[in-house]
């Protein structure tokens, strides 16, 4: 995702003065190897410095795909229970706007070169496409749902960031050309929450609610990210998140789930239109200050669990299964428990360790055809440089 280093061309030789030394005479010597061969005999170039992960953003990745597994797992227990809505209204304010900020942090150097949109589709477009179909397959059969249709335009369930990825990343060189993206981003995401016509085609609801955290991505630069994870933040973002949990306690029995969701306009959740302009600009700054107070406590070093930051698309894109899975097989239905606090507590550590066991090597490995595949067959091979 960064750019390859430039191509220097040799300048020509300058024309020889009065006073230098003769030419020597020359011996015939072997032809002169091709540019960008080695010579017999001749040391090997040193390899290009590999650009070493930054634990911090591994970290970050993983512990908000945890609360990613954790949040959707508290969903069919959480009825009934006013602190555990208060506690899921807190992790979806900021959950996914940090995942995004963070995706959007990393796709600053994209352009439409023919190696970055190869990684575009293999990385995104080929998974989308896979996972789709393998969730409406799930959900027909397992959920004896026989007229669940295989539809790669209305994502189902957790499938529609990697659509909302591949659209926010192909218009990356169009936020960057911008004077002031922030808030055109900001503005598209408020006439989208007041447009019930957008419809469900592709998810578009929250590809463009969610955009302006992208757009925030794009700007970061790393020295914010340094401001945030100073000792006066994280000391800052304790009485924060205390204040938002007493907020949100208060705040559950009143408001709707869906603004968090940002799948559904103000009419389509029988809100004025006008309130959905209003939620917009209110919802991102919730998020952005939630976020910041995450991101803030996030560790910088390497941890036990850092390794597992590079293995967050299977953890995503996994967990899924078991969460439906066991919502299809009548689980919480039978297990009444689970939604008392000690069942609450069971159900948030399996979805951990279940979600943790995902993002290991191993299981990365094994689903690399699936969530990277190479596909060379597929594209055309970059033309010889001289």
């Amino acid at each position: 995702m960064f750019p390859a280093p430039s191509v220097f061309q040799r300048a020509p030789l300058p024309p020889a003065t009065q006073g230098s030394e003769p030419r020597r005479a020359q011996t015939p010597t072997a032809p002169r190897p091709a540019h960008g061969t080695a010579a017999p005999g001749a040391a090997a170039p040193a390899p290009a410095a590999v650009r070493k992960r930054d634990p911090y953003f591994d970290n970050v990745k993983y512990l908000a795909i945890v609360l990613v597994a954790v949040a959707h797992a508290w969903e069919p227990v959480m009825d009934g229970s006013r602190a555990t809505r208060a506690l899921y209204m807190i992790v979806y304010a900021f959950h996914m706007p940090a995942f995004i900020l963070i995706s959007g942090y990393f796709s600053r150097t994209f352009d439409m070169t023919a190696p970055k949109v190869k990684r575009l589709i293999t990385g995104v477009v080929v998974p989308y496409v896979l996972f789709e179909t393998a969730y409406s397959l799930f959900k027909r059969y397992a959920d004896d749902a026989p007229d669940m249709a295989i539809s790669l335009i209305d994502p189902f369930y957790l499938t529609w960031f990697l659509i909302a990825l591949f659209i926010w990343r192909v218009t990356t060189p169009i936020w960057l050309s911008l004077r002031h993206p922030l808030p055109v981003a900001l503005g598209i995401a408020a006439l989208a929450s007041i447009s019930p016509g957008i419809g469900d085609d592709l998810d578009l609801q929250r590809v463009l609610q969610f955009l302006p955290f992208f757009v925030l991505g794009l700007l970061m630069k790393p020295e914010h990210f340094q401001l945030i994870r100073r000792r006066e933040v994280r000391l800052l973002s304790v009485p924060l998140f205390a204040g938002a949990l007493l907020f949100a306690y208060w705040v559950a029995p009143r408001m709707q789930l869906g603004w968090f969701y940002r799948a559904n306009s103000a009419q389509e959740m029988g809100a004025p239109w006008w309130s959905g302009a209003v939620m917009t600009l209110a919802m991102f700054g919730c998020a952005l200050v939630l976020t910041i107070g995450f991101l803030a406590w996030v560790p910088g070093r390497a941890r036990w669990f850092t390794v597992l930051g590079a293995g967050t698309i299977c953890g995503y894109l996994l967990h899924g299964f078991l969460v439906k899975g066991a919502e299809y097989a009548g689980l919480f239905d039978r297990h009444t428990w689970l939604a008392d606090p000690v069942g609450l507590v069971v159900v948030s550590l399996t979805a951990a360790a279940a979600v943790t066991l995902l993002c290991t090597p191993p299981v990365g490995r094994a689903l690399k055809w699936a969530t990277e595949p190479d596909m060379a067959w597929a594209f055309r091979k970059a033309p010889a440089k001289r």
